[in-house]
């Protein structure tokens, strides 16, 4: 894989580019693999009681903040293999918080979250590393918009760096 070029506006709605503009640089998995280490240590040094803290009644825990950033990669990365791979067909959105409800976040382990975090970007940063720049420059339609394969990956990264800013400003992480 060689990106050369970040995503132009017309790869993306409007919406991601809060996430796709997070990102520095031209290439977002050299950013993912720094967040992976970056942010594996930061949570590791966590105790129960910041695992399990919100900041306000009403918001997430940090473990649910996690589930959240995992499942969002997972969807994006689903999204970006049927499309490097040419599928057309149209990929519906998803309601993060119609998810939260069911995450049972606290009946997971710290090790079982940090093992998933781990997995789940080694897997996402080996699919993109793997890819060709014709993969990368695919379009095709999720949440009833276009998106590329080179957007999807920088909003897996940059998502993720949108929720680390959240919890170190409101969780003080």
């Amino acid at each position: 894989m060689s990106v050369h070029r970040r995503p132009a506006d017309h790869e993306s709605l409007a919406y991601y580019k809060t996430y796709i503009n997070k990102v520095e640089g031209y290439d977002f998995v050299a950013v993912l693999n720094q967040l992976l280490a970056k942010n594996l240590a930061k949570l590791q040094t966590l105790s129960e009681s910041q695992w399990n803290h919100q900041y306000a009644a009403d918001k997430w825990t940090v473990k649910e903040v996690l589930i959240h950033i995992l499942d969002t990669e997972r969807i994006f990365a689903y999204r970006a293999l049927r499309i490097s791979r040419n599928d057309k067909t149209p990929l519906p959105g998803f309601e993060q918080n119609d998810y939260v409800d069911f995450y049972e976040a606290d009946t997971r382990s710290i090790a079982s979250l940090l093992e998933e975090y781990e997995l789940m970007r080694r897997s996402t940063i080996s699919m993109f590393k793997n890819m060709s720049t014709e993969m990368l420059d695919r379009i095709g339609t999720a949440s009833d918009g276009p998106v590329s394969v080179l957007a999807l990956g920088y909003m897996i990264a940059g998502h993720e760096i949108h929720h680390w800013e959240v919890l170190a400003d409101r969780y003080e992480i």
